[in-house]
């Protein structure tokens, strides 16, 4: 064990200049991959005691088994311990050490996505309605989050808006989301009415914003963090014990449509999500619900 316990050590330079000087890494990054490195060093050691050269797939997927059932690492800390493991068998690569990597056919463990608090139907109506209507600034917040909910908008695509986007007789917005993608998403009765009301006493001081649907105090365009501060103040008005960002409107929107009734596939294309995948992880629904409106869809 001695010898190849030198082996990994005598790698271990090589692999620490390659990825500091080639590879341009910073400071911290070097240490964790070193961290790692050794981490797994010792464990191929232990129970295998082989050399670098030596490691097969088996031993780096029993290392990957060990790292998530006896240390307790999170899938995020195992792909980034994985990520250290990859770099330093391609180093092995690069110098002609291996002629293949163990870790070639090795997927990176898939990160869990931590979902936000949704809010009910009756915690919505509470939050647009605490809204006073008796200024110009309540009932463009009151139209601002009536239809961030009832479209379920980004935040981003909500500022964006522009009078050209609306379509009331056809009963539609258009929508730039990302990647510059457009999508027409309908739009009910409630949200229409209140845009406009909104719109009859919306002024635009500054000509080059008067096709900017939703507009500051002094005729600008509104930036994602006024919309954080309204939502903010609404929330803390309607006493609701939550804490609500733009984005818990868009999650609580599609729980709502897909308790519903609504299909995915139909949830997806209102929300402009590419993957259905996406689609699925906004969902609160349990897993025999959601496989049964999953089978309803013909993918």
């Amino acid at each position: 064990m001695a010898d190849n316990s030198e082996k990994w050590n005598k790698a271990a330079k090589g692999f620490k200049q390659y990825i500091k000087l080639e590879k341009g890494l910073s400071e911290n990054t070097v240490e964790a991959y070193m961290r790692d490195y050794t981490t797994f060093a010792g464990f191929i050691l232990r129970m295998y005691d082989v050399p670098p050269t030596k490691v097969e797939q088996y031993m780096v997927e029993r290392y990957l088994a060990y790292l998530f059932e006896e240390c307790k690492h999170t899938k995020a800390s195992q792909a980034r311990e994985l990520s250290g493991v990859k770099a330093f068998f391609n180093y092995l690569l690069i110098n002609d050490k291996i002629e293949q990597s163990p870790t070639e056919m090795i997927s990176t463990p898939k990160r869990t996505r931590h979902l936000p608090d949704v809010l009910t139907v009756e915690e919505v109506e509470q939050i647009i309605n605490s809204i006073p209507l008796d200024t110009i600034k309540g009932k463009r917040d009151r139209a601002m989050l009536e239809l961030l909910y009832s479209c379920g908008l980004r935040v981003s695509e909500l500022t964006a808006l522009r009078l050209s986007d609306l379509f009331f007789g056809e009963g539609y917005i258009r929508i730039m989301g990302k990647g510059s993608k457009q999508r027409l998403v309908p739009i009910g009765n409630v949200a229409r009415e209140r845009i406009m009301i909104y719109m009859d006493e919306r002024k635009a001081k500054d000509s080059k914003n008067k096709d900017i649907l939703f507009l500051s105090n002094r005729g600008s365009a509104l930036t994602r963090v006024m919309v954080f501060y309204v939502i903010r103040d609404a929330v803390e008005r309607a006493g609701i014990d939550k804490t609500v960002s733009p984005h818990i409107f868009r999650h609580s929107f599609a729980t709502h449509l897909l308790a519903g009734g609504a299909s995915i596939r139909q949830v997806q294309e209102m929300l402009g999500h590419e993957s259905i995948e996406t689609t699925e992880i906004y969902t609160h629904l349990d897993t025999s619900r959601l496989r049964e409106t999953v089978e309803k869809i013909s993918l």
